[in-house]
């Protein structure tokens, strides 16, 4: 498994979905509809996103951190 950051190719909104589906070894095509599907389900699924949007680093920024 890749470290989690947020590639800098290949995002939609905030590269959240790409960056889990690298994570976990899935599309990225797959991840945005498991997401889509889990925001029909109740609960915080924005919020996460959201917060995971800003936790995450872009992969730009680990790569000149390295």
């Amino acid at each position: 498994m890749s470290a989690l950051a947020r590639p800098t190719h290949g995002r939609m909104i905030g590269g959240v979905c790409a960056a889990l589906a690298r994570r976990f070894g899935t599309s990225a095509t797959t991840m945005r509809v498991i997401f889509l599907l889990s925001c029909l389900l109740p609960g915080p699924q924005f919020l996460l996103y959201i917060a995971l949007w800003i936790l995450l680093p872009s992969e730009d920024k680990t790569r000149t951190a390295w």
